[in-house]
């Protein structure tokens, strides 16, 4: 499918940002949904003519088709409140369903909106993560990802947008927010300041927000309709690999402590065959042009 209109809710967030920009560098006309008053919306390009940014509560969504107008491609839904209550949890839920109504009303042929790894809760470090492996989310915030992910399926099947589903694992990288390990183990390790870190056995998979967008839009180009797709590097490791290399590229040895197993015990082993198969999406930016992005 070609895109030259597109709808984006979080548009300033973490990978909504570096989304808008992948979008606008393609010459793809955006409308940037983003929250009034937040610090991060100067990271939108104000000055930019193909931009349009509209400062908007979730909760005021359903007025989306009267302020963006009609005739976009596709909307990309990665608003999501962050606080980990159910109470909040459930908006968000309510929150995807205005979405989805929305891009109906505004012309979108297809709906991207992220799920999260944490839908699958705790899959065993000797199991591949398969866009089939069941999902058991442990907390509000997976739990609530699970039910939208079903409710807006059934909801696009009744109105007959395409929907796809993409299951983001774990960014890193550009406008990525402290109180993460990453950033905050490269401040600490800058300011030679002692981290204390759990065990690192557990495997993980980081990938740069910047593939994570080219991700999204190869799946609103080229995506099946009705599916899931795990949004990863495919490449995973033990967590402490990570740590070493991180030590090695800002050449500070010594000041991480390494103590007991996390708990709970979370370990990544995704596979991307799925969305290689499906749009030809690879990975490209390494792990020290992610860790480039922190200072």
């Amino acid at each position: 499918m070609e895109i030259k209109r597109a709808i984006v809710t979080g548009a300033a967030g973490f990978s909504g940002a570096v989304l808008t920009e992948e979008l606008r560098k393609r010459n793809i006309e955006v409308f940037a949904v983003v929250r009034p008053g937040s610090g991060h919306n100067v990271r939108l390009d104000k000055n930019d003519s193909g931009l349009t940014i509209c400062e908007l509560e979730p909760e005021r969504y359903i007025e989306l088709p009267e302020l963006a107008g009609h005739g976009f491609d596709v909307m990309f839904h990665l608003m999501w409140i962050g606080e980990r209550s159910v109470e909040e949890q459930m908006k968000n839920i309510r929150v995807s369903f205005r979405c989805l109504d929305a891009a109906n009303q505004c012309g979108c042929r297809r709906f991207v909106c992220t799920g999260s790894q944490a839908e699958y809760g705790v899959v065993p470090p000797d199991k591949i993560i398969t866009e089939d492996t069941p999902t058991n989310p442990f907390t509000a915030y997976g739990a609530a990802k699970a039910a939208a992910f079903s409710l807006t399926k059934i909801r696009a099947e009744e109105t007959g947008i395409d929907w796809i589903w993409a299951r983001i694992f774990s960014l890193i990288g550009k406008y990525e927010p402290e109180g993460r390990m990453l950033p905050d183990l490269y401040h600490a390790l800058m300011n030679k300041e002692k981290k204390k870190l759990s065990s690192c056995t557990q495997n993980w998979d980081y990938l740069d927000v910047h593939d994570a967008a080219d991700a999204l839009i190869a799946l609103a180009e080229k995506g099946i309709n009705g599916e899931c797709y795990n949004i990863a590097r495919g490449d995973f490791k033990p967590l402490k690999e990570y740590v070493e290399e991180l030590e090695n590229i800002t050449g500070v040895h010594g000041f991480t402590e390494y103590g007991e197993d996390a708990d709970p015990y979370i370990s990544l082993q995704p596979s991307v065959e799925k969305i290689r198969k499906d749009t030809g999406w690879l990975a490209k930016r390494s792990f020290a042009e992610s860790i480039s992005d922190y200072k």
